[in-house]
């Protein structure tokens, strides 16, 4: 079976010509939410690449990365783009993509992954439950139909992902032996991370290109994205990105409810700067 034929979902079951383009075409923060994920997503095969070389010697792993896991990713930045393309055509994606490729790239390096194997399960295990509430909450926020099927496959496939991030976490765990102390750092250390770069990074490029002369202004920035991101914060399902986040922890069950509820201010920390 090829990887193509396992798909959970391929973008010949979504519909783009039946966009309902009045109900989201006038949402501008929508629009920079989307267009952001499409770039960072598209960005997939490099990230891919090197975790596939940092976990030589893996190949179960190895093999789900690079057949599975990029596939599904880059599916991902391929839908997203496509749905941009057909609601707001003005917008060069390829440049704006090109503009972000080039600086993003740059920084994600093999040198950004925790050199312990099983610690950076755990960080991967928070990429994954940010992007999983991104696209929750985008399915909360849009009524869009074609928008509502594409957020949810997404959303889907990267709870699936933070599933099977965390089965090898565990094995790597249990055979490495660090600690909550350790674990917890990499757990804050990643989110800062996800703040700081890459929605930071994406969200800078399309307002470039959406605004030119106000390229470099950073007041002009923080008040058209603090919008989107306004939008989403107000909509991230904080109680299940709470869990997720936690969940690499093994807290004793007691601790991890009692923790839960004040911890929720944590899931607004993946997606404000």
């Amino acid at each position: 079976m090829s990887y193509a034929q396992s798909l959970p979902w391929t973008l010949e079951n979504l519909d783009f010509s039946r966009i309902d383009i009045p109900r989201v075409r006038q949402n501008e923060d929508l629009f920079f939410l989307l267009c952001s994920a499409s770039f960072v997503e598209s960005g997939s095969d490099l990230y891919t690449h090197n975790l596939v070389d940092h976990f030589a010697g893996d190949e179960t792993l190895q093999t789900w990365l690079s057949q599975h896991w990029e596939h599904e990713e880059l599916q991902h930045g391929r839908a997203l783009a496509a749905y941009v393309r057909a609601v707001w055509p003005e917008f060069d994606w390829d440049k704006g993509f090109a503009s972000f490729w080039a600086e993003y790239g740059a920084v994600c390096t093999a040198d950004e992954l925790e050199p312990c194997r099983g610690l950076e399960l755990a960080a991967r295990c928070v990429v994954e439950t940010g992007t999983a509430s991104l696209y929750r909450a985008l399915n909360d926020i849009t009524d869009e139909p074609v928008l509502k099927q594409l957020t949810g496959h997404i959303k889907s496939d990267e709870v699936r992902h933070y599933k099977n991030f965390y089965q090898h976490y565990r094995l790597y765990r249990e055979r490495e032996g660090f600690g909550r102390y350790k674990i917890f750092r990499v757990i804050l250390r990643r989110l800062n991370e996800i703040r700081g770069e890459d929605s930071d990074i994406a969200l800078r490029h399309v307002f470039n290109q959406c605004y030119p002369q106000h390229q470099g202004n950073h007041a002009e920035f923080k008040r058209v994205t603090g919008r989107a991101q306004d939008l989403l914060r107000r909509n991230i399902p904080a109680e299940m990105t709470v869990k997720m986040l936690l969940k690499p922890l093994e807290l004793p069950p007691r601790l991890q409810n009692a923790m839960e509820k004040p911890l929720a201010k944590l899931a607004e920390r993946l997606f404000l700067n």
